[in-house]
């Protein structure tokens, strides 16, 4: 069975469409009219071994959150759709990324409850024009609506972009291990019997 999903999320200040497949060959096809989240989200598909059509577009004349924001809400929701009733996966990941100078930890814990911590240092600088603080937003946009527990920690680094980027890669590694499927699993991998 495919684990597949669509969402679309339209509203006053954006429009988004992403559709994701969880068990593809890391295949991006981006374009959020911000080509900085462009190419975090490629990194993602590609490093995630994830197929990920995005669409986006918001008030960016404004500020970049709202835009931000809504593409972490529509990943979360892509990524539960698309677990469906979640039976075989193998519900944790963690992984370490380095990239260059930086060095990243990320944990998945695909438990139904969503709950983020967010660790890293990016001491005031921007990216070009985008403030890499807007990446806890979408961070916590993801979790809360992928009922997700994610935890991200960058170790250390000192270049924005890399750090950036680290966490990108070992949030998409980290995602990918806990969302396979393991055949001895029967059910959920849970003593409650649901995740």
């Amino acid at each position: 069975m495919a684990r597949k999903k669509k969402i679309t999320r339209k509203t006053t200040e954006t429009d988004i469409s992403v559709e994701i497949n969880l068990d593809g060959e890391g295949a991006g096809d981006i374009s959020t009219t911000v080509p900085f989240l462009d190419h975090m989200f490629t990194l993602f598909a590609k490093h995630g071994f994830i197929d990920l059509n995005v669409r986006g577009s918001g008030d960016t004349n404004v500020d970049y959150h709202h835009l931000v924001e809504d593409l972490g809400i529509c990943l979360g929701k892509a990524v539960k759709g698309a677990l469906g009733d979640k039976k075989g996966v193998s519900r944790y990941g963690s992984v370490f990324v380095p990239m260059d100078e930086t060095l990243c930890h990320a944990c998945v814990d695909i438990s139904g409850r969503p709950y983020l911590v967010f660790m890293a240092d990016f001491s005031g600088k921007k990216i070009r024009d985008f403030d890499p603080l807007l990446l806890e937003e979408f961070f916590k946009a993801f979790s809360d609506h992928g009922g997700i527990t994610l935890h991200i920690n960058v170790r250390y680094g000192k270049n924005p972009h890399h750090i950036a980027e680290a966490i990108f890669k070992a949030f998409a590694r980290a995602l990918k291990e806990a969302v396979c499927v393991d055949d001895r699993i029967k059910g959920v991998l849970s003593t409650k019997g649901s995740i």
